[in-house]
């Protein structure tokens, strides 16, 4: 603001103040003015009110913050388009781990959309602006609030998955999934929908708008808690058990490693296997869930802590509002420096969440996709990537499969290996073009047999006995014995091996 703007709006009030009567009422988040009537007329504090409660560098930390999430942002996209385009022997991918990842690519949007929109947070000298009046504001508070809750509902699916698995022995399957989804994005839809509708969004520091105070508790903060918490109590419940099934499984005495065969495959599930037994599935269950057991306790501690900071925010502006002597030493020293702020930062301090705190939010935020990255991703993404491009590259690659450059010598294909066995001499290369019509196929990694897809020619070996036929030139004679001959009547043949 110019000082032509400031002196006439500042009416009354001394500097840098501006008397609240001469703004009009609508506009902007109104409510969000922070205006006092101890120096006499209701006087209000300029916006942005964060450049007069904080340093100078604290535009430059909420930027940083923003640049991270950029960075951040790139390993979301990355993990998230290997998991549509790469096969599912690089990227073991699950839906619990995809939605997690498309749940913190919308919390980053909120941080990266104002970055390159670069909206004005102020709208007018002390009016800031809300979702309303700015959409950049209305986009950024959106995506934040549903990138939260998409946040903590994916990790609570992580753990009570992980619960079911390890506790109580469910097999996960489709009821779980379709639940999950309906549960995962439904919640997060009806929160975000009543938190923009009863409280809204606005600017209340740095380019990224944020929920308002009021219902803020009913509609946001409460209901994620207690998600969170369920999370945690969930999670911990099941380390209780691992660590149970671990002491036991040091006072288990016994030799054997295997359950009983005449035991049903029920009773060997539950209630009937060793100690050892139970400790050795749990650690492999561990074994293979210990990525997704870090994200959600990571994800879990960045949500608690944001919303604790906030709520803490929320109460010490209520305070000031509610006691405003509380602040009257601070706006004494503003009057009497004629606004320098620098010289009353020190009775700011108290009425304000410090400034360590609020850059540790921001940046723990922002790091939320690199640890997804680390923990949901694998080396074999990017080997994954990268035979997808070499073999884009390679000449002819629609007629020549990768399994066929693997042998180097020419007599494998079919019509080569036809032309010796006739005693023919095959053509040159160069004047006859060689087509792989069924080159020898070599297989990679653990692969089913096709069992279904041709059909085999049965050879019978000829000492076979499994046939109700006598075996042929033995010379056996059923009658000079007291043996009952192959074939008597009423036989069935179906039916001679059925126990």
């Amino acid at each position: 603001m110019s000082n032509a703007t400031r002196l006439a709006g500042q009416g009354l009030c001394p500097t840098p103040f501006f008397q609240e009567d001469l703004f009009p009422t609508t506009g902007g988040f109104t409510q969000g003015r922070l205006c006092s009537d101890i120096l006499g007329p209701s006087c209000c504090l300029p916006c942005p009110q964060t450049d007069w409660v904080y340093p100078d560098n604290f535009n430059t930390i909420t930027d940083s913050a923003s640049w991270i999430n950029v960075a951040s942002m790139a390993c979301s996209v990355f993990l998230i388009v290997s998991f549509a385009v790469l096969p599912i022997e690089k990227t073991h991918r699950h839906y619990l781990s995809v939605c997690l990842a498309i749940g913190v690519t919308l919390m980053q949007l909120g941080f990266i959309i104002p970055l390159g929109a670069k909206p004005s947070q102020c709208h007018n000298s002390i009016t800031p602006n809300d979702q309303n009046s700015n959409v950049v504001c209305a986009l950024s508070g959106a995506f934040l609030i549903a990138g939260g809750w998409c946040g903590v509902m994916w990790v609570f699916m992580r753990s009570l998955a992980l619960h079911l698995q390890i506790c109580w022995q469910v097999v996960i399957g489709k009821s779980f999934m379709w639940g999950a989804l309906a549960a995962g994005w439904g919640i997060p839809a009806i929160g975000l929908t009543v938190a923009m509708v009863f409280s809204g969004v606005s600017f209340r520091f740095g380019d990224t708008c944020h929920i308002n105070h009021k219902n803020s508790l009913a509609d946001l903060w409460i209901p994620l808690l207690v998600f969170a918490g369920i999370t945690v109590i969930v999670q911990f419940s099941t380390f209780g058990y691992c660590i149970k099934v671990y002491l036991a499984s040091l006072q288990d005495d016994s030799t054997t490693t295997n359950s009983s065969g005449m035991r049903s495959y029920n009773n060997s599930l539950r209630g009937t296997i060793s100690p050892r037994q139970a400790y050795r599935r749990v650690r492999r269950v561990l074994e293979l869930q210990w990525r997704g057991i870090a994200i959600v306790l990571l994800i879990v501690a960045d949500v608690v802590f944001f919303a604790v900071v906030f709520v803490f925010m929320d109460d010490l502006e209520t305070s000031i509002l509610k006691s405003p002597t509380k602040s009257e030493d601070w706006l004494a020293c503003l009057v009497k420096t004629g606004g320098d702020k620098n010289a009353c930062l020190s009775f700011a301090n108290s009425l304000v969440v410090n400034e360590a705190t609020v850059m540790s939010v921001l940046i723990l935020l922002s790091l939320n996709g690199v640890w997804c990255i680390l923990l949901l991703g694998r080396f074999s993404m990017f080997t994954g990537w990268y035979e997808m491009i070499m073999g884009k590259v390679r000449p002819n690659n629609e007629f020549i499969s990768a399994d066929v450059r693997a042998y180097k010598d020419p007599s494998s294909y079919e019509m080569l290996s036809r032309d010796r066995e006739s005693g023919k001499t095959p053509e040159p290369l160069t004047s006859q073009p060689i087509t792989p019509l069924s080159p020898p196929v070599a297989k990679s990694g653990r692969e089913t047999p096709d069992y279904f897809g041709r059909e085999a020619r049965y050879k019978s070996p000829a000492r076979s006995f499994s046939n109700p036929k006598p075996p042929q030139g033995h010379g056996w004679d059923p009658e000079a014995t007291q043996a009952r001959p192959y074939i008597y009547p009423g036989m069935d043949p179906l039916s001679m091996n059925k126990i």
